[in-house]
């Protein structure tokens, strides 16, 4: 049951992807070939004007296809005879799109659960937040000049920028802003440094507020998401601690297997919580400038804009095939590891 539910939802934010770029695309007049969730051999395929709606054999992926890697199209319609800015509004609709459902998983999740508000609620003795002066009633507002909005903004921050302790912290009381310089420690017993600050207060606002905390929540993984690309990059996580789909596939098992004696809601809400994870990295990662990547293309549509002049179609398709040559080989490393993980 956890393998269909992870296909279920993985399926689900494609097609939300995919979704963006169809979307924007008609918005602008361009015409859509076909429409389609998963990849390989169509399993079934309906015509419906001038778009093909299709289901592929394999679940994974989706396409929204427009023909604008033909460059010779400029016929009325072609996503190739319009403006350089309607053409990047549609590829940028794809990730845009993602992290609007972030927010709306998000939005449902803080109605329901709540939220950890960023008040400290304890302070551990021996730690430095003690010999700072923090106590219980502060409320954390910046951590190295980063926004705390809740508190899992200050837990990211310490994990994935350990190597920058010691940490100024801002903090609020009474009104008043104050300031302390936090140094990670690790006492006996304790299984990772501490900064000697707990925090336990869950908050459930209105309508409102939710839809407020709701793009923070979505702030914070994009954050989550940003700051693990940093770490990949600087070595400080490795090509083992990445996942792709047979290792989301195997997360959202073990997920379900968990949640499942809670019964049905709590199943809902965890794979809703993973399902913004999933979607928020998807956004992220497909906006970075790499080649085959929508945020590859918006490169070219950008220096588009600011030369007047298309980049010859046929360099730029040399430079989307050879990144989306590595991308295919990162994917069967990624494969190979999540493979490997299994037994």
């Amino acid at each position: 049951m956890g393998i269909i539910i992870a296909v279920l939802l993985f399926s689900f934010i494609i097609i939300f992807h995919e979704l963006g770029h169809f979307l924007l695309a008609k918005k602008n007049g361009i015409r859509v070939d076909e429409f389609s969730l998963g990849l390989g051999p169509t399993l079934f395929g309906k015509q419906i004007g001038e778009t093909k709606f299709s289901l592929k054999l394999l679940p994974f992926g989706g396409a929204c296809m427009m023909g604008e890697d033909d460059a010779d199209d400029l016929s009325e319609g072609s996503f190739n005879s319009k403006s350089v800015w309607a053409r990047m509004s549609v590829i940028a609709a794809g990730p845009i799109f993602n992290l609007i459902l972030a927010c709306i998983f998000c939005f449902i999740l803080i109605m329901i659960t709540g939220y950890r508000s960023p008040e400290i609620t304890g302070v551990l003795d021996g730690y430095s937040a003690q010999e700072e002066g923090l106590r219980a009633g502060d409320v954390i507002t910046e951590i190295n000049g980063r926004n705390v909005h809740i508190w899992d903004d200050v837990s990211l921050y310490t994990l994935t920028h350990a190597d920058e302790a010691p940490f100024k912290v801002e903090y609020e009381r009474d009104g008043k802003k104050y300031t302390a310089k936090l140094e990670p420690r690790q006492l006996e017993g304790d299984a990772v440094p501490l900064l000697g600050v707990t925090s336990g207060d869950i908050v459930k606002p209105g309508i409102f507020k939710s839809i407020e905390y709701s793009v923070y929540k979505v702030k914070y993984w994009m954050n989550y998401t940003v700051d693990s690309l940093r770490m990949l990059v600087t070595g400080q996580a490795g090509l083992k601690d990445l996942s792709g789909p047979v290792g989301i596939v195997s997360a959202v098992d073990n997920m379900y297997q968990e949640a499942a004696p809670a019964g049905f809601g709590v199943v809902m809400l965890s794979m809703m919580n993973f399902g913004v994870l999933l979607t928020t990295n998807l956004g992220i990662l497909n906006l970075l400038p790499l080649p085959a990547l929508d945020g590859g293309r918006l490169v070219f549509l950008i220096i588009e804009a600011i030369r007047k002049k298309r980049v010859p179609p046929e360099k730029e398709g040399m430079v989307h095939f050879a990144g989306f040559a590595l991308l295919m080989i990162l994917m069967v490393v990624v494969m190979y590891n999540d493979i490997m993980k299994l037994f």
